[in-house]
């Protein structure tokens, strides 16, 4: 089952429009990823582009994998990045705790099904997923939280201490080493997740990836690595100094054209503000700068740089001799960042999500600046995960799917109609009407007494309303009294389809299914998961 993405509360013009109405947006993007006729002629421009050396860049990825022991697929498609004729499919996200939401892994499935899609279709080409670790982004309070259905049914957020202040810069995410307090999360995760047959294999592949003394990113990568390497998925460190070298002439022509950039973008920003939305404010300049406090945005004046609320000024040719040596102090921010990938990697494809697709709006227009072919954006697969005896629960009721995206209150006054004997809305609705055609006739009549009762009337029509809204919501408690067992059973079922009010997939660590169904539930998924209708899919268990 599929629900287009405007039934579902929460999405932007600018996605819709993206997703359904392309002709609105074509100005914003480079490419329509639903323009299949095209996808030849992209793949022999992005064979044709200009990058970083091939060769090099695959033997940085396997001085990374020497951590690991890879598939034999996994090291084909390392090597096959020498050939020219080799496309990457990107996707990429930020460390989460565990893996992150749900949508982390979708949109790594989505790579790696578009792959072998695309390798049926493009024989003269090869096609490899990569997963970009966004290692650099310094939002700590976002990847520090993991989210749960725990053993009483009920949602549960647990979140990672690093033991600073939480207003602390602590520079690049990737690089921050876990103390005992991630063993206490493991443990608190243990107590609260419902032991069953399949607990103990979910903990022996968490465990030897978070622990005491490990980096987020060794983690993270190493948790993906465990359930995607069968695959041939390419996981990919932007962090280190050779990868910094590679990337030495972006940062630099950055450094020497910012005002040029800064201009286009925020042009570019302008005009989407005028239509839709811009979703990322324009820095002047799109370079991070580290130093012994942290990670810190860099900052242009009139004859100097430097970095955000720091008094150390650099000239430009200062900032230029600093990137030239310690090109690992240098990093990209949102908006630089897809700049980086596509210079790296000869990319075919981006794996997004909506908010990606969005910002790639600003995006685009930069690509021409650094003579770089942009990819084609691509929507990650989106869905939900619905139990069979969910289903059985929802049928019973006369409850569909889509009712639980439409916003909590329309859900809410709905299922109190459909279990109660009686029709709250109608009966007051009614009630109010006939309220005020009787104080309507009454003020008719009397006007011609004295104007100014008609004021009187007015309010006691409205004391009169606030009366009923107030006996209404007794009404209301006193329905959800009667019918609180049934109640609890779709409260329950909405903390797992529609947690906060946020699609499953935006809050849900895979914690939860893979306790309950195994890790074999992911070869499910990735079977199951359909990467080309561009809906919201229902995946029934």
């Amino acid at each position: 089952m599929f629900l287009n993405f405007s039934d579902i509360a929460g999405h932007q013009n600018l996605f819709l429009d993206y997703m359904y109405e392309f002709e609105n947006v074509k100005q914003f993007y480079n490419n329509n990823f639903r323009d299949f006729d095209n996808y030849n002629q992209h793949f022999l421009n992005i064979k044709k582009g200009t990058r970083a050396n091939r060769n090099k860049l695959v033997e940085i990825i396997n001085q990374q994998y020497k951590q690991f022991k890879p598939s034999k697929l996994t090291e084909q498609n390392i090597t096959a990045l020498k050939n020219d004729n080799t496309i990457a499919i990107i996707t990429g996200q930020q460390l989460g705790i565990l893996g992150g939401p749900l949508y982390t892994l979708y949109k790594t499935m989505t790579a790696i099904k578009l792959c072998a899609e695309l390798k049926n279709k493009y024989e003269n080409f090869n096609f490899v997923p990569v997963f970009w670790l966004e290692g650099d982004d310094h939002d700590f309070d976002e990847i520090s939280q993991l989210n749960f259905i725990d053993k009483n049914n009920s949602l549960r957020m647990l979140k990672y201490n690093d033991g600073l202040e939480e207003e602390s810069n602590r520079g690049s995410i990737g690089n921050l080493i876990f103390n005992e307090n991630i063993e206490i999360l493991i443990e608190e995760l243990k107590e609260s997740l419902r032991h069953t047959d399949f607990t103990n294999e979910v903990f022996d592949l968490i465990e030897p990836n978070y622990y005491k003394g490990k980096s987020i990113k060794s983690a993270f990568s190493g948790l993906i690595f465990d359930l995607f390497d069968e695959y041939g998925l390419i996981i990919f460190d932007p962090q280190n100094k050779p990868v910094k070298e590679l990337l030495k002439p972006i940062f630099k022509s950055e450094i020497e054209n910012y005002k040029t950039n800064s201009a286009i973008s925020i042009a570019r920003s302008a005009e989407l503000e005028n239509l839709y939305h811009a979703q990322v404010k324009i820095k002047p300049i799109n370079l991070f700068v580290s130093d012994d406090t942290g990670r810190h945005s860099l900052e242009p004046g009139e004859n100097y740089f430097r970095l955000k609320n720091k008094r150390k000024k650099f000239s430009k040719d200062e900032l230029l001799e600093l990137l030239n040596q310690y090109p690992e102090l240098f990093s990209p921010n949102v908006m630089l960042r897809p700049i980086c990938q596509d210079y790296l990697f000869p990319t075919g494809l981006y794996i997004g999500g909506p908010g990606e697709i969005n910002y790639f709006a600003q995006v685009s227009t930069l690509y021409k600046c650094f003579n770089i072919e942009p990819p084609i954006i691509y929507p990650r697969a989106s869905l939900t995960i619905i139990e069979k005896n969910i289903f059985s629960t929802l049928n019973k009721l006369n409850l569909k799917y889509q009712d639980f995206f439409l916003g909590k209150d329309f859900f809410n006054d709905k299922v109190l109609n459909l279990i109660s004997e009686i029709n709250l809305d109608q009966i007051f609705n009614d009630t109010e009407n006939q309220v005020k055609l009787l104080f309507s006739s009454l003020s008719d009549e009397i006007i011609h007494i004295d104007q100014h009762l008609n004021s009187a009337v007015n309010k006691i029509i409205e004391k009169t309303n606030q009366n009923l809204k107030n006996i209404k919501n007794k009404a209301i408690k006193a329905q959800q009294t009667k019918h609180s067992v049934t109640l609890r059973q779709i409260q329950k079922i909405e903390t797992l389809i529609f947690p906060n009010e946020k699609l499953q997939e935006r809050v849900l660590s895979f914690i939860y299914f893979v306790n309950k169904y195994g890790v074999g539930i992911l070869k499910w998924m990735i079977n199951e998961i359909s990467i080309n209708k561009f809906e919201h899919q229902i995946l029934e268990l």
